[in-house]
């Protein structure tokens, strides 16, 4: 497994076919990453809390609502979703869409009806921080006739505030093969744990299963995310 990292903005996501990830190193500068996470905080009563308090987002995520029976309170609340995350964060969405639309050298039209990119607040010392998230693939949103033909869908991660220490994301060389369960056998495959800093955004291949490591400290770990799929030569939409 190799991981490409770079400080060059261009079409990288063309490195996934040869890489396991893209990792753009300092895409958001320091004082813009401060500014975001300091409207997230602020925006703590507009949160929306998941898995009982294992994570929250500022603005709604879909695979949480989706595992939690909650999917017609996320196409509800989807505009209004989108307003909590532009006032806590301005400007983020837009910049989530723009590096997409420069990663792939596409066309980024936001997913009809879903909530654009929004924010996963970790808490320190909470389960995800003690025993890392749950082994996953980024394929709850994506269709039967996507999935059936494997049609391209990446993963963004944008690092607003990193952990004190830990909390990188573990790639394995597993692709989804239908089943969302990871097996003992998927589980023992080859896979790395890549660490990304703040201002870093992390691309991989939604397919590839991943776990948010376990991380210590006192500082939550902040980070903002984006689902996408092409659904046409030259044209993606992306979702959170």
């Amino acid at each position: 497994m190799v991981i490409f990292r770079t400080r060059a903005r261009g079409p990288h996501a063309e490195r996934l076919d040869s890489h396991s990830a893209v990792v753009l190193e300092g895409a958001v500068d320091e004082p813009t990453c401060a500014r975001w996470v300091d409207g997230v905080l602020r925006s703590s009563e507009a949160w929306t809390e998941d898995f009982d308090g294992e994570q929250f987002a500022l603005g709604r995520a879909f695979y949480t609502h989706f595992e939690t029976g909650r999917s017609e309170e996320y196409f509800a609340d989807a505009a209004a979703s989108d307003a909590r995350v532009e006032e806590g964060a301005p400007g983020l969405q837009r910049w989530m869409r723009d590096a997409l639309a420069e990663l792939t050298g596409a066309r980024v039209v936001a997913r009809r009806g879903w909530c654009g990119a929004g924010v996963h607040v970790f808490p320190a010392g909470e389960k995800v921080a003690r025993a890392g998230g749950v082994v996953h693939f980024d394929v709850e949103g994506l269709g039967r006739h996507h999935l059936a033909r494997r049609k391209r869908a990446l993963s963004l991660v944008l690092m607003l505030q990193a952990a004190e220490h830990g909390g990188g994301l573990r790639l394995w060389d597993v692709r989804y093969d239908g089943s969302e369960h990871a097996s003992e056998e998927q589980l023992s495959a080859p896979s790395e744990i890549v660490e990304y800093g703040r201002g870093d955004l992390f691309v991989f291949d939604s397919y590839r299963m991943h776990q948010i490591q376990p991380f210590s400290g006192e500082r939550d770990r902040i980070s903002a995310t984006l689902h996408a799929a092409e659904t046409d030569r030259g044209l993606w939409e992306c979702w959170f």
